[in-house]
């Protein structure tokens, strides 16, 4: 079966708000977007049957988002302080379905709350990990993100220092920010084979300029690809969005 790849006029289309009730509330904030170039055939044989690796002129991309969860809650519920807020870091790649349908697939989701990381592998099938994490902001504008995982032996700490650059705008329909960044569908291997779909809405992400002081790719490594050898090939921030998450469907 030919597969059907995405037109940009679907992923603008994605943009637009479901008619559907959501079933959660959150908040992302303080978003670092690293993405590295790979080879697609690498992303290729990580995905599952149903979904093909979605390409930017030719080159596959694998990302790595730290980034702070605030405000979380049910649709049914209000905010319950400790499970509330807690930081993420994942790794991703971007695909899209036999229909077209171009989304983001996750390698692995860290988290500092064992709880959300129980949850969210229960509801949604996806492949959160537990994790040690620490965040602060400093005077200047500059987030310091450290991070390890309990899924490594040797629980090497990830580090990450990064501070917003220039003015915030929305990403441009076709450019390459817009490709990255601007993604409303997951994916979920929720049984073998059986691929569901999850889709969020949220304002364009607003994004600028970033300057790196410190990162790790090793979150990549940890998902079992090789080692990194150069800087990410993309870099950018996003102040944050609030989000309307709404339930999974069978693709």
């Amino acid at each position: 079966m030919d597969t059907i790849q995405p037109t940009l006029q679907q992923r603008q289309a994605l943009q637009t708000r479901p008619d559907d009730r959501p079933v959660m509330f959150q908040s992302w904030r303080k978003l670092l977007f690293l993405h590295w170039k790979i080879d697609p055939e690498l992303i290729q044989r990580r995905l599952p049957r149903g979904l093909t690796v979605d390409t930017f002129d030719g080159a596959a991309w694998i990302g790595v988002v730290p980034f702070l969860m605030r405000k979380i809650r049910p649709s049914w519920s209000s905010q319950v302080p400790y499970i509330s807020n807690f930081l993420e870091l994942n790794v991703r790649t971007y695909a899209f379905n036999e229909d077209g349908t171009p989304g983001v697939w996750f390698f692995s989701l860290t988290a500092n709350r064992w709880l959300a990381v129980m949850l969210a592998r229960k509801l949604f099938g996806l492949p959160y990990v537990w994790g040690k994490m620490f965040a602060s902001v400093d005077d200047a504008g500059a987030v310091h993100y450290r991070t390890s995982q309990f899924r490594d032996e040797q629980r090497r700490t990830m580090e990450f220092e990064y501070q917003p650059q220039e003015t915030a705008s929305p990403s441009e329909p076709g450019t390459l920010d817009f490709f990255l960044v601007e993604r409303y569908i997951l994916f979920s291997e929720t049984r073998p084979g059986e691929i569901a779909t999850g889709q969020v809405h949220h304002p364009p992400y607003r994004v600028q300029p970033v300057k790196v002081n410190a990162f790790s790719s090793l979150p990549v490594e940890l998902d079992g690809f090789p080692s990194m050898q150069t800087p990410p090939e993309h870099m950018v921030y996003s102040e944050g969005v609030d989000v309307e998450v709404f339930g999974l469907k069978s693709s």
